[in-house]
């Protein structure tokens, strides 16, 4: 099946910012999604990439848009509060249908990030334009698959320790910083039937989208945070009749209980 994939950006530092119009002349969105395109063919996986904008959010990231996306990746910075709250909840709603999201970098403070944590994000940052080597501690996991043990990114902004999120339920990633300081800087956690992968190297002032291991990440995260084969709605809960886990049991309607979650 054809992979379905949103590229989110703000599309706000592309506008006001000439460093960042120097680096992304075409929009960071435009090269992590031709990035996604390129390696993701080259895997001879079938996916189909869209981009959605923080101008166009009500139609691109709209209820019906968002049921028609299997991964969503969300990169913003200077615009989080601009995001509506009825768009941020819908997004957090299909993550617990099963929709993947990728949050990056500064996608952190993002209002869908933040729901989905349950605290605050915060972390310490200096933007010094110093190297960062991102370095795999699981290198079983599938989105560690090929990617260079470890990335050296040779500009970037420094995230730093303490990251208030709750513990991962994977940790693919952590970076060193030439400041010394190190980050947990690829997360994988489970929320209701969707799997979120959060990724913090790419920075708006620095070509990091462009590095080929970086896209390799990207391309891996997007595999493997699509669906699984079931059906895309929360986890129910019920009033639960008595007996209703044996064959033959019905509800309060007389309806036969479905037991598949």
């Amino acid at each position: 099946m054809t992979l379905r994939i949103a590229v989110f950006g703000e599309n706000r530092h592309e506008k006001v910012d000439p460093k960042v119009q120097e680096v992304y002349p075409e929009g960071m969105h435009t090269v992590i999604a031709d990035g996604l395109r390129a390696t993701l063919a080259a895997d001879g996986i079938d996916a189909e990439v869209r981009i959605a904008l923080l101008d166009d959010i009500e139609e691109s990231l709209s209820e019906e848009a968002l049921a028609e996306t299997d991964v969503l990746t969300w990169w913003g910075h200077m615009a989080h509060g601009d995001v509506p709250d009825e768009v941020s909840e819908r997004v957090v709603r299909r993550v617990h249908e099963g929709m993947g999201l990728i949050p990056l970098h500064s996608a952190h403070y993002s209002k869908p990030f933040k729901a989905l944590m349950g605290t605050t994000c915060n972390l310490l940052w200096r933007n010094d334009g110093e190297e960062e080597r991102v370095w795999t501690v699981n290198g079983s996991h599938p989105i560690a698959r090929g990617v260079p043990h470890p990335i050296v990114v040779p500009e970037q902004e420094m995230y730093g320790e303490m990251f208030d999120i709750p513990a991962p339920d994977e940790l693919v990633f952590v970076s060193s910083f030439a400041g010394g300081e190190v980050f947990r800087s690829g997360a994988a956690f489970r929320r209701g039937k969707g799997k979120v992968f959060y990724f913090s190297p790419g920075d708006q002032e620095y070509p990091v989208y462009r590095q080929s291991e970086i896209q390799r990440v990207l391309a891996n995260a997007v595999v493997w945070a699509r669906p699984e084969e079931r059906e895309a709605a929360p986890v129910k809960i019920a009033n639960a009749q008595r007996d209703w886990f044996r064959d033959g049991a019905v509800d309060a309607q007389g309806q036969a209980v479905t037991r598949v979650i």
